[in-house]
């Protein structure tokens, strides 16, 4: 039975270390270990995903498979869309129709919040997850590169959903 477990503030510690177990195993195949580690740093630990509840209107959703935390998913409201930060899911889980479950919570979520669209940036070599937001009718509206520091980058396409 899959539920979706909206995340409290004190549950932060318990969040960074699902997503950086998640991280250093996903990203592998297209980003250098350094990479994954500043990203990690920069957007996934305790004190990034604090700043992000406190400052940039994000609420954070365990994926939550019989009983167990597999992945979570990140949103932020913006003015005239939900931002689709992350989603992820662990290995073992991946390819089971979580996913698809999830972004039909993120619909949910959305439509109840008043929004007519979701908005996602994904790196543009994550060529799975494009495939997905595609089958899952996405479509690409722009692209951008965005300098992240210590020489790193993101490549990304942004995407958008019509609810």
């Amino acid at each position: 039975m899959t539920k979706f477990i909206e995340i409290k503030i004190e549950e932060i510690p318990k969040l960074a270390k699902l997503t950086s177990s998640i991280w250093h195993e996903y990203w592998t195949q297209i980003l250098s270990p350094e990479q994954i580690d500043y990203m990690v740093e920069k957007f996934q630990s305790e004190k990034a995903i604090l700043e992000q509840y406190k400052n940039e209107n994000y609420t954070y959703y365990y994926i939550n498979e019989d009983s167990q935390n597999i992945g979570y998913f990140g949103l932020s409201d913006k003015k005239d869309y939900l931002f689709l930060s992350k989603l992820y899911i662990s290995k073992d889980y991946r390819h089971k129709g979580l996913g698809t479950k999830a972004f039909e919570k993120i619909k949910e979520i959305a439509k109840n919040k008043g929004y007519k669209s979701i908005q996602l940036t994904v790196n543009k070599y994550n060529t799975n997850t494009i495939s997905a937001y595609d089958k899952w009718r996405f479509k690409t509206i722009d692209s951008v590169v965005t300098d992240i520091g210590s020489g790193f980058v993101m490549d990304d396409y942004i995407m958008e959903y019509k609810l």
